[in-house]
C-alpha cells in the first residue's frame, strides 16, 4: 500500500476512536493522552539517544505531569514537571552508566516531559472547560484536522513558495495559507450561535490555532532535522511515529486553552 493510501486507512481507523474517548472525557482521556505521550515520549528519546536522556526519569515525570493535570489541573501538572527536573537529578547521580554532560542528559529529559506531557496536559485541560469543554476540544481536535489536512494536499498540489526551507522544505506557504483558512472556517463553523465564543472570538482562535499548528510542526522538525531523523517513528504506517501525529496539538492545545481563558472562560 501506497503511503497516501496508508495515511487515509489509519486516520479511518483512529479517529473515530480518538474522537469517541474525548467524548467520553474523564480518566478515559487521561488514558488515552498517557498512552499517547508515553510512546511520543520513548520516540523522542530513542532518536536523541546520543545525548543519554534519563529515560526512566522522563517517564516517570510525564505520568506525574498528567496525573497532576487530571487530578489538580495547571499547578499541580507544574508540579509534575518540576518533579522532573528532581528525578533527572537523581537518576544521573545514581546512574551506573551515567552520561558524561549532566546538561544534555537532564536538558533533554526535562525538554521531552515539558514538551509531550505539558502539551498533551494542557490539551486534556481544554476538555474541563465548564460547561463548554467537550464542544470546546472536539473543535480544537477538528480545527487541527482540517489545517494539517489542507496544508498537506494543497502544499503538494500547489506549493511554490517555501515556508521553512531550512527546517522543513515540504511546507509551503500557500499549505500554509490554506491550512489557516480551514481551521478558521472550523472554529467559526463549530462555534457559531452556540453561546460559547461570539464570532469574532471564533475567528480570532481560528486563527491563533493555525499559527500555533504550523511552528508546533516545524518545531518537531527541526527537533528531527537536528538529531538526523526523517521520522519519529514507524508505528502508524504512512503517517510516521505517534510523535509526527500530535507535533501540532501539543502546541495547539495548550495555545487553545489560554486565548479561551484570554476570553474570559
Amino acid at each position: 500500500m501506497s503511503p497516501f493510501w496508508s495515511r487515509i486507512v489509519v486516520a479511518l481507523v483512529l479517529l473515530p476512536i480518538v474522537f469517541w474517548i474525548v467524548y467520553l472525557g474523564g480518566w478515559w482521556l487521561f488514558g488515552l493522552a498517557l498512552a499517547g505521550g508515553l510512546i511520543a515520549l520513548h520516540e523522542l528519546y530513542t532518536m536523541a539517544r546520543s545525548l543519554r536522556p534519563l529515560v526512566l526519569a522522563g517517564l516517570v515525570g510525564i505520568v506525574l505531569t498528567l496525573l497532576g493535570a487530571q487530578l489538580g489541573g495547571p499547578v499541580w501538572m507544574l508540579g509534575g514537571l518540576a518533579a522532573t527536573l528532581l528525578l533527572s537529578f537523581l537518576v544521573f547521580g545514581i546512574s551506573d552508566a551515567r552520561p558524561t554532560s549532566l546538561v544534555a542528559a537532564i536538558g533533554t529529559t526535562v525538554l521531552g516531559v515539558a514538551w509531550v506531557g505539558g502539551g498533551l496536559s494542557l490539551l486534556v485541560l481544554v476538555r474541563d472547560i465548564p460547561g463548554e469543554g467537550r464542544l470546546a476540544i472536539v473543535t480544537v481536535l477538528l480545527a487541527v484536522f482540517a489545517d494539517d489536512t489542507a496544508a498537506y494536499f494543497v502544499g503538494r498540489l500547489m506549493g511554490r513558495h517555501k515556508l521553512a526551507p531550512a527546517i522543513s522544505p515540504g511546507k509551503s506557504w500557500e499549505g500554509f495559507v490554506a491550512g489557516a483558512v480551514a481551521a478558521i472556517a472550523v472554529v467559526f463553523f463549530a462555534l457559531y450561535d452556540q453561546g460559547f465564543l461570539t464570532n469574532w472570538e471564533a475567528i480570532g482562535l481560528g486563527a491563533a490555532i493555525a499559527v500555533a499548528s504550523v511552528i508546533g510542526d516545524l518545531f518537531e522538525s527541526a527537533v528531527k532535522r537536528d538529531l538526523g531523523f526523517k521520522d519519529s517513528g514507524s508505528m502508524l504506517a504512512g503517517h510516521g511515529g505517534v510523535l509526527d501525529r500530535v507535533d501540532s496539538l501539543l502546541f495547539a492545545g495548550p495555545t487553545s486553552l489560554y486565548v479561551i481563558l484570554a476570553y474570559g472562560y
